[in-house]
């Protein structure tokens, strides 16, 4: 990275001088000509902050060094800041003089009036109390400027005095109090940031905020001043990053990153935020363009991410970038992450996002190398429930660690959609075509996110508590369907989480053999299933979607549409009950959106305390958390369509169906386990 000083000889040419040579210490001033201040006002049009290619383009067409372009468009950027301030402050006074003046005009008529009833004057209000709101008000006024100083100030890296005066962004819908730079990309050797600000409207993916210009200029400088401590954070090893003795994950000094990132006003930080930090690198199955086109289009990041992102949205696009590419662009998004269960609540973040975050760097066979960094200060609104209290404080829920095995799971999977034939096991002649093998992954894909979307704490879900069943108690939540490619009606959702002494490979794997899901599928009487087709979508043979058929049933039009996930985050098994036609539809080759889908499932998580090596078997492909941690979170979630008709009204019968549909699942688990009294 160059860093440069305005007082510095930037005329060019020059050899090397004594710095006591009094010729040497004077200032050089370089007058540009007349086409090269045109050809930087065209650029600075477009492109008030061009990056090192564009910086380098221009020095070789105007024949001047790098430094100069880049301290001439420095300049350029201040000038037109104080031109926009200098307009607002004449606007403003403009605007308090004609409110002075309609102030005395008021103040004089009032002097006049009488009351329409009793013909006498108004009674005045009493000078004392009249001064004593005003001094209320300056109060509120001064201490909302102090904070917003004190945020500006924290992202910027310097005090709010040391900085030009700027209109604030409008705290009514952004409160930068926090932030993450986290974990996105972009292609080649790059980066990708993410500049959390977090809501104070939890509807704000819905009523995107007015942002005018200043607001953007004033983005624009926080997302470049946050993309330099990026760099350092994913390039810095020692003192920044100290490997951890119990499992070796990378974990930040907080405070080598204080002393080498210092915070403005750090004494007013809230006691009740705290910081989780963490990086993890690794191969994925894909280049970094198409990583890039991934991250940048809210519909693919929640496509690509649906155990973490329940809901994103693109508010405000900031700067286009370059055209025909992502170089040069900046966002204003909306998400909501989760962990996969009831209850543990979604994080809300409205984030900057521009391409450079993760580092992503393309390698010679196709693949791209990513590393990625989440840093993030959260402040929980309410104490996070024991079950999940290790795992997210150990920063594992919502950390680096997880975002890359989903990547590289995700990406696994999009490799195996292209690849025809190889990666199917077709036991009954069904799947005749690639394109039916394509049409089953892309049902198999939105059963998934159904399934993810339905146990979601996001804020267009609440979720209300039975009791009975242990301390999580079951969650159930209802909601209308419309959506053609889920079954028309009410719908009741219902969950519950426990833990299990037992790993969570092995949990896993007791869930997806179809020899041991009579132990656990309650609806299937006790009944053996056969797989009669599987369709691996990832190296782990865990990552799969299988086609069942139950023995021994009166409906042999039913068959079950089962896909199984892990990495070394997590794992899940979600099935759902399909009829015969619909599944010749799938298989066929034909679009699969509209074959209606109710699934249930379970979501199986590591419970943050570290395998004490008591010898239980794990499976080699897995590393990670789930290799680390010898017990488990279990969430159980099952979906009852309660009636076709959209007005109909919960009743009782069927809650009481589904606690108890719940209660003898979790029970047969446990039983199944050994693990009665857990």
């Amino acid at each position: 990275m160059e860093y440069g000083s305005a007082g510095g000889g930037s005329g060019g040419g020059g050899g090397d001088h004594d710095s006591s040579d009094p010729q040497r210490r004077k200032k050089r001033y370089h007058r540009h000509t007349a086409h090269q201040i045109q050809k930087l006002e065209s650029m600075f049009k477009e492109y008030p902050h061009p990056d090192e290619k564009q910086r380098l383009q221009l020095s070789r067409e105007l024949g001047l060094a790098p430094r100069q372009i880049k301290f001439w468009f420095q300049n350029r950027r201040t000038q037109m800041k104080a031109q926009h301030e200098r307009a607002d402050n004449s606007t403003l006074r403009a605007e308090n003089d004609k409110i002075r003046c309609e102030n005395i005009a008021i103040r004089e008529a009032l002097k006049n009036i009488i009351c329409p009833s009793c013909g006498a004057p108004p009674v005045a209000e009493d000078s004392y109390f009249d001064e004593q709101k005003l001094r209320i008000e300056n109060a509120q006024l001064k201490e909302e400027l102090d904070r917003v100083s004190s945020i500006a100030a924290k992202y910027i890296g310097r005090p709010i005095s040391q900085l030009p005066p700027v209109q604030p962004v409008h705290i009514s819908s952004l409160d930068l109090s926090m932030g993450n730079f986290g974990g996105q990309g972009l292609g080649g050797p790059s980066l990708d940031i993410d500049l959390d600000l977090i809501p104070t409207n939890s509807n704000l993916a819905f009523q995107p905020p007015g942002i005018s210009d200043m607001d953007k200029s004033f983005m624009t400088d926080v997302a470049a001043n946050a993309m330099e401590e990026l760099l350092r954070l994913l390039q810095t090893n020692e003192p920044l990053w100290m490997k951890s003795s119990t499992d070796g994950r990378d974990v930040l000094n907080l405070d080598s990153h204080q002393r080498i990132f210092p915070r403005a006003m750090g004494h007013l930080k809230n006691p009740n935020v705290r910081i989780e930090s963490s990086r993890d690198s690794g191969v994925v199955i894909m280049n970094g363009v198409a990583l890039v086109d991934m991250f940048m289009d809210s519909n693919k990041w929640v496509e690509s991410f649906p155990t973490i992102v329940s809901v994103a949205k693109t508010i405000e696009v900031i700067s286009s970038g370059m055209l025909g590419s992502h170089s040069g662009s900046l966002q204003l998004m909306y998400e909501e992450l989760q962990v996969l269960s009831p209850l543990v609540p979604s994080r809300e973040f409205c984030i900057l996002r521009l391409p450079s975050g993760c580092l992503i760097q393309d390698m010679p066979n196709g693949y791209s190398k990513v590393t990625w960094v989440e840093h993030v200060e959260i402040e929980d609104k309410a104490p996070t429930h024991q079950l999940y209290r290790d795992l997210i404080h150990s920063g594992m829920a919502f950390g680096a660690e997880r975002w890359l095995a989903t990547l590289q799971r995700m990406c696994e999977r999009v490799a195996c959609q292209m690849v025809s034939g190889s990666s199917t096991r077709d036991l009954g002649g069904i799947i005749p075509s690639p394109e039916g093998k394509r049409s089953m992954m892309k049902l198999g894909q939105r059963m998934v996110s159904s399934f993810c979307s339905s146990i979601s704490t996001s804020t267009s879900h609440r979720w209300s508590t039975l009791s009975g069943l242990h301390d999580a108690g079951v969650r159930i939540t209802l909601h209308k369907n419309t959506d053609p490619g889920q079954p028309n009606g009410v719908v009741l959702s219902a969950a519950t989480t426990f833990s299990l002494p037992v790993s969570p490979q092995n949990v896993f794997n007791f869930f997806k053999d179809e020899k041991t899901r009579p132990q656990w599928d309650v609806l299937s009487s006790g009944n053996a299933v056969q797989e009669v087709a599987h369709i691996a979508n990832g190296s782990h043979p865990g990552n799969c979607i299988s086609v069942l058929r139950a023995y021994n049933t009166s409906q042999n039009n039913m068959l079950i549409l089962q896909e199984s996930c892990i990495d070394s985050s997590g794992s899940l098994v979600v099935y759902c009950p399909v009829d015969l036609p619909a599944i010749n539809i799938a298989m066929s080759g034909e679009d699969p959106s509209y074959i209606p889908l109710l699934p249930s499932g379970f979501t199986i998580s590591p419970d943050g305390y570290p395998d004490q090596g008591d010898g239980a078997s794990t499976s080699s492909n897995t590393q990670g958390s789930m290799a680390r941690s010898s017990g488990s979170l279990i969430t159980v979630a099952f979906q009852i369509l309660v009636s076709s008709l959209p007005s109909a009204k919960l009743n009782l019968e069927s809650v009481n169906t589904v606690n108890s549909l719940i209660g003898t699942t979790v029970q047969q688990i446990k039983a199944a386990l050994s693990c009665p009294g857990s």
